[in-house]
């Protein structure tokens, strides 16, 4: 397990091991992460669902929104309350465009660029504002 997630169950299996949910890479369309709540990830296949969209003419962020989509449908069926768990997704496609986008805020990543690099808070879902 890759989680540092208090009182995993033993024996856990993250989902980072398991290609097509934390990592999925293909060559003719461009690849995707997850970070976040393995066992969500793992339950939407998403980091192969993020490239198959992406693969289907969505953008690099729109798969990633999608993709969230699906674990906040599930989680609501589930009746799971969303603040209990966050979910984020990173693309790049082989034309070269990054994007993401996460259940909550506070999620950052960098990309390095020619201007060297830039780090970055993608859109999510649910917004969390800093109280003064």
């Amino acid at each position: 397990t890759t989680s540092g997630m208090a009182f995993k169950m033993h024996g856990r299996v993250g989902d980072s091991p398991i290609i097509g949910a934390g990592l999925y890479v293909d060559n003719e369309v461009g690849a995707a992460t997850a970070t976040g709540h393995g066992e969500e990830v793992i339950r939407i296949a998403g980091s192969s669902l993020v490239v198959e969209l992406m693969r289907q003419g969505k953008s690099p962020e729109e798969a990633c929104k999608e993709a969230v989509h699906r674990v906040i449908k599930l989680m609501e069926r589930r009746k799971k309350n969303l603040k209990d768990i966050q979910v984020g997704f990173i693309a790049l496609n082989k034309q070269g465009e990054v994007g993401s986008y996460c259940v909550q805020s506070g999620f950052s990543y960098a990309v390095y660029t020619q201007d060297g690099n830039v780090l970055k808070e993608p859109g999510a879902y649910l917004i969390h504002t800093k109280k003064p």
